[in-house]
Parts: structure tokens; sequence; C-alpha cells
């Protein structure tokens, strides 16, 4: 910082100033300052920084290591929020969310000097675990329900799916099918009573349910399933990959979509735009989920009250051309 100073021309104290994004500095003294960074490729000694502070302006994730696009979006939305935030992120992921497994990866992100942990929490054991999480740093759970003893960030799952399947009934259909994610995983379960609340407050009799395992597979071999009955109008997918899956069985059955049959999904993945016909889905906002776990985060380490413990992030159904009105029969 003294070399930075010397080329600059100013006090290491102003140096500091502009470092730490400080008000009241002038623009031509912040650009000299800025230049010399450059001219010499400093960096600040972060290490040397956490010891006078005790910050260190890092945060630790607990992730599920899986390719399935929630949690590894859920994950991208915490690292852009942290970043943007001017905090560091170390992040532990696992094959499995059981509770020795996320206390030993809280443990090693201690070590590490993080000031908090978010951990993502996608399936009932995780968020049994995270309650009962023996730790002296914040924790904040992203994905879990309300149900949690620590402070939740979700997106509102339940909301989407009843929306998603009003507007399916909306369209004229009498019914829709609906083909759920595995047990155990806390969006299988919100989606599922989203869609049966929808049909209940239709008055519409909910068919028989469809499991999956979130795989383009386990929606064709629903899909099988699907154009064995003439009957079915209308078929909502507990997420995109799932919901391809069935197109694939409805085109080899030869049902034309939305005429025979409407389909719609969830997630909106960016391929979702380019199925054939484009899907009908419910956008996850992960970017505003990153954001607000990160503000529950701040809020658990400075001692903010006011800031709500179980926050539910809005849904948006995105109307594409895989739905439309009920055939006539």
């Amino acid at each position: 910082m003294a070399d930075v100073a010397r080329v600059a021309g100013v006090s290491h104290q102003t140096v500091s100033r502009v470092l730490n994004g400080a008000p009241h500095v002038r623009p031509g003294t912040r650009d000299r300052v800025l230049a010399a960074i450059r001219e010499l490729d400093y960096r600040p000694n972060v290490a040397a920084r956490a010891l006078v502070t005790r910050r260190s302006q890092t945060l630790g994730v607990v992730s599920f290591g899986s390719a399935l696009y929630g949690p590894a979006s859920m994950l991208d939305g915490i690292e852009q929020a942290a970043r943007s935030a001017g905090y560091f992120v170390s992040v532990a992921s696992l094959r499995s969310l059981d509770s020795r497994s996320i206390q030993e990866a809280v443990d090693r992100l201690r070590d590490q000097g993080v000031e908090g942990v978010v951990v993502i929490a996608p399936q009932t054991p995780a968020v049994r675990a995270v309650s009962e999480l023996s730790t002296v740093v914040p924790v904040v759970a992203v994905g879990a329900g309300s149900e949690s003893r620590v402070p939740t960030v979700a997106v509102n799952n339940e909301s989407g799916a009843r929306a998603v399947t009003r507007h399916l009934l909306d369209l004229g259909h009498h019914t829709v099918h609906h083909i759920a994610g595995p047990s155990g995983w806390l969006e299988t379960e919100t989606r599922l009573a989203g869609w049966r609340g929808a049909l209940e407050e239709a008055g519409a009799a909910p068919p028989p349910v469809l499991r999956g395992d979130w795989s383009a597979r386990a929606g064709y071999e629903a899909g099988l399933r699907i154009v064995a009955d003439p009957e079915v109008t209308a078929v909502f997918c507990a997420n995109d990959h799932m919901a391809l899956g069935l197109l694939r069985a409805l085109h080899e059955s030869g049902r034309s979509l939305p005429g025979d049959i409407s389909v719609a999904g969830f997630d909106d993945i960016s391929e979702a735009a380019y199925f054939a016909p484009p899907l009908t889905t419910v956008r996850q906002d992960f970017g505003e989920l990153g954001r607000r776990a990160l503000e529950l985060l701040v809020a658990e380490l400075t001692g903010t009250d006011h800031t709500p413990s179980h926050v539910l992030v809005p849904p948006e159904i995105v109307l594409r051309r895989s739905t439309g009105p009920a055939p006539v029969r």
C-alpha cells in the first residue's frame, strides 16, 4: 500500500479510502490511485486485513453436488449475489445431505474462517440436518421450508404450481394430470400441493399422480402411460426435463400439441423456449433467491432484527405454445 501511495502521490490513508470505496475522495485523486494500483498490480492482503478487522469477507456454501437445474442454479445465484456484495465464497459440495455430512462440511468451512454459511437444502433430510447443526456462525438455508429452525429463503413453488394448473383449467380442460418429482424433495411436495389445491378450488377431481426422478427419461416413461388414456387433455410436469420426455412420448404416439394435449413444466430452463412446441412453464428467479439469501445472512451477521426469517420468492408463469384450449369432443 505504501508503494501505491508513493506512485500516486497521496497518503496511505487515501489509498485505503479508495480501496474501501469510501466517499469524499476527489475523482482525480481516485483515478491516480487506481492507475497506480494497476501499474503495480497491487492486491490487498486479505489475510492481513482479516487479522486487523476480524472479518474474512468470506461466506461458506454447503451445496448438494448435483447437476440438477434447481440446486445448480441456486448455487449460481448465491455466488453472484455474494460477489456483488463484496464477499468471497467457499463451496463444500456434498453427495448426500445427511446430518453428519452437513455438520462436517460446516466445520471445514469454519476452519477456513467463513463468517457465515448458506446451506442449499432441497430435500427433507437436509432441512432436519440444518435444524440440528451445532455452530457459532450464522446459517441460512436455501430451498428449505418454513419448518426449519434457521432462517430460510425459497421459491414459492406452491403458488407457481397453483398458477400453472389454474391456467390449464382456464383453458377449458376438465382436469389436469401431474407428473411429480421424487419423494423426499421439498419441491415435489410443494408443487403437488399447489396442483392439488388449484384442482380442489375449481371442483375438479385430481387424477392419480405419476412420479418421476426429474429426468427426461422419467417423463418419457410416464408419457407412455399417459398416451394410453384418451381422456387426458392437460398435463403439468414438476420440471421441464420431465416435460421434454413427455413431449417425445406424445410425438411418437401421433398426438398434437396443444391440439390434443396441453403440457406445462416448471423451471424455465434455457432450452424450454426451443422445445417443439415451446414450453409453457414457471420461471424461478434464482438471482433474487441468491440476493435474499445473502440479505438474510448479513442480517444474522449484523444482528439486524427487522428482516423476516422465512422468505418466499414469487415465481412467474411463462406462456408459450405448448398449452391451448381443451379439444372439443
